[in-house]
């Protein structure tokens, strides 16, 4: 671990009438065991760590497994600065999500549908005097973001055009459901359903008179309110214009908060300006004449370009990117408190580091670096800062940044895992048959023993524009438990490693990518880790369609599970969420239908797969619909090769029921014992 260059910090005192737990490890174990499945259950995961006004509390969600009710529930914590005492602040059934301290540290509100009908999330309010939560908003439509203004007296919300009130009488009948009416070109999404004339909009929120106002509506989506320091504005960010589902010209607007204003277009790149999904609200700088934000490409470059780093004055001018030369992504750019930096998330291979820039441009500095990944920070008005950070062998947790030191603050995992030995995770580089280097990660067995072969199992990442990073992963510790070697590499389309990287793929899917995973076996083969007879495959999502691309040319796997994949790309496009990037990137089906096919090669050449494939789906997945396991399941079960369909009632691309998750590791680790364990 490295640390460069932070700020001095120094905490301040705090009052607080809560009820306080002080917190202390349970004992540890007395001797070390390996992971198993049931540790599943265990694992915490923490997000959203919030830094209180005075610097003296850090506020977070828990995620944890209800078992009486087979679902994942998540409250709301929060830890002294100095360590000392952590309080579990939120117990209901219902989530609890998105804390957000009051900016003059009297409250800390959050979402949730709690005692809600239908399921409408709501802004609700803690007293740090002490109290129960009370419902502070009573919007129709459901929340999904919000934030203070700067006199802690107003809210600004995005939420949800409510659903058209039911005025049919059926005189006591059970109702009959409306037609779905669809006119959008995008009209669905996964988690979501069919979208119909719904989207969603800004509101300004006054606590006094709890009185909501609509400050725009119209056919667009409007996300990522900030105000401005003197709470004269409110910038956000919309995608406007003629059918907006076609393009992904994301702006950032201003508003005044009264009604009846009308929002001021500042950005006019044509391209994302601060795109949901991947971006952070615009930050304001600390005068309130500047907004930095991260500036995607256009359509166009899909999913494969870079996020630049840019500022832009709030009177009106050009944009200036900070580092023009910079071919890495970025998030979470925020201002110094003495507005001459901006500090941000820099991604880079296999880790994503803390680091700076001069708000005028120049040379980045890193400010904390090294085998990790960072996911988020936070900052008081003071300096005190809290990151949340992953490593190979530590589930996400928030610790303190102080003197260029990390202390642990959440410490969610800490009991559980003590007495668990874990499979060492090393980095990875080799060469593809074409002399590209990859990078990758390599995970091996708790009582790994050299000169030993072991069965070893390539599981590749989704996105395809992602990667893995040097982060704790339950399902590579699992099967490394189970005595597996885990190969995962970041392929050509992986993140991490500049622009042309990640574009080697475009239109081109099934080639490199799969060309560069394969090379990782040849690699661990060449080391003298691998069995050759003993090789499995699988992923998720793009890691689903790579193992069907990689069983199609390959036939020295033994076992394969493709888990949200697909195969035939003509029965893509019009059944899943991404029309607008299928005819970004490949054009239409009948326009291009070759490229289509030549792409979908697992599929028309299926008779060339031999290995046993097991097939794993939520029913409804719209991310990468059923449809296509279905398809490739069918073809292998009427060429005789073993197969197998498992599809999850109700779950979407990302499961949200706990035995579901178990099920589907459970499946897995038997699948691969079934053939590479003989």
């Amino acid at each position: 671990m490295h640390a460069r260059r932070h700020s001095l910090i120094s905490p301040l005192g705090l009052g607080l009438s809560l009820v306080l737990i002080p917190f202390s490890p349970g004992a540890l174990a007395a001797e070390e065991r390996f992971l198993t499945l049931d540790d599943l259950a265990q694992l915490r995961k923490v997000e959203d760590p919030q830094i209180s006004p005075d610097g003296e509390w850090v506020a977070y969600t828990v995620t944890s497994v209800n078992a009486d009710k087979d679902a994942y529930s998540t409250d709301i914590w929060m830890t002294r600065w100095d360590g000392s005492q952590s309080v579990q602040l939120t117990f209901s059934n219902d989530d609890e999500k998105s804390p957000r301290w009051s900016p003059d540290g009297k409250y800390l509100a959050f979402l949730s549908s709690r005692r809600a009908k239908n399921s409408v999330t709501q802004v609700w309010l803690l007293n740090r005097g002490g109290g129960e939560a009370r419902k502070l908003t009573d919007l129709r439509g459901s929340i999904s973001d919000y934030t203070w203004s700067p006199d802690s007296s107003r809210l600004a919300l995005i939420a949800k055009d409510p659903d058209p009130p039911e005025t049919e009488d059926t005189g006591g009948k059970p109702r009959t459901p409306k037609p779905i009416v669809l006119d959008r070109f995008q009209f669905m999404r996964d988690f979501v359903g069919f979208l119909g004339d719904q989207y969603s909009h800004l509101y300004l929120f006054d606590l006094k008179d709890r009185k909501s106002t609509p400050l725009t509506h119209g056919e667009f989506t409007d996300t990522l309110p900030s105000w401005s320091p003197d709470g004269r504005l409110i910038a956000f960010v919309s995608k406007r214009g003629a059918e907006p589902d076609r393009h992904n010209n994301w702006d950032i607007y201003l508003i005044e908060p009264r009604e009846g204003a009308r929002a001021h277009q500042l950005t006019k790149f044509e391209g994302a300006d601060a795109a949901p999904g991947w971006s952070s609200p615009p930050a304001w700088s600390p005068d309130g004449k500047q907004i930095v934000y991260m500036q995607d490409g256009s359509i166009k470059m899909n999913q494969y370009m870079t996020h630049d780093l840019v500022t832009i004055p709030v009177g009106g001018g050009e944009p200036r990117l900070l580092a023009p030369s910079l071919d890495r992504s970025v998030k979470e750019p925020r201002w110094s408190a003495d507005g001459q930096k901006i500090l941000f998330l820099l991604e880079g291979d296999r880790r994503y580091n803390l680091a700076s820039i001069s708000s005028t441009g120049g040379d980045i500095e890193m400010v904390f670096e090294g085998d990790h990944e960072i996911r988020h920070f936070t900052v008081s008005p003071g300096g005190n800062m809290a990151l949340l950070r992953t490593t190979s062998h530590e589930p996400a947790e928030v610790f303190a940044l102080e003197n260029d030191n990390l202390r642990p603050l959440s410490r969610q995992n800490e009991e559980w895992l003590a007495g668990v030995k874990l499979g060492s995770v090393e980095g990875m580089r080799y060469k593809s048959p074409d002399g590209a280097e990859v990078h990758g990660l390599m995970i091996k067995p708790p009582n790994f023993k050299k000169r030993k072969k072991y069965p070893t199992l390539l599981r590749m990442h989704g996105g395809p524009v992602d990667q893995r990073f040097f982060e704790f992963r339950f399902d590579w510790q699992f099967f490394a438990a189970n005595g597996y070697v885990v190969v995962s590499p970041n392929y050509r389309g992986s993140s991490g490693r500049g622009e042309d990287f990640s574009l080697a793929i475009n239109a081109d899917w099934g080639n490199e990518d799969a060309v560069d995973s394969r090379a990782a076996i040849d690699h661990v083969l060449r080391e003298g880790i691998a069995d050759p007879d003993r090789l499995g495959v699988g992923g998720l999502s793009w890691g689903g369609i790579l193992t069907n691309y990689v069983i199609a040319r390959d036939p020295r796997f033994k076992a394969a599970v493709s888990r949200a994949g697909a195969s035939n790309f003509l029965a893509g496009y019009g059944t899943d969420h991404y029309a607008q990037l299928w005819e970004a990137e490949l054009g239409r089906p009948w326009e291009n239908p070759q490229l289509y096919i030549d792409l979908s090669y697992p599929f028309f050449e299926v008779d060339k797969i031999t290995t046993p494939t097991l097939f794993l789906c939520g029913e409804k997945d719209w991310n990468v619909p059923l449809i296509n396991s279905e398809q490739m399941y069918q073809a292998l079960r009427s060429l005789g090769i073993d197969t197998q369909l498992v599809v999850y009632p109700n779950q979407h691309h990302t499961f949200t029921v706990p035995s579901y998750d178990h099920d589907r590791l459970e499946r897995t680790l038997a699948w691969y014992d079934k053939y590479l364990k003989k």
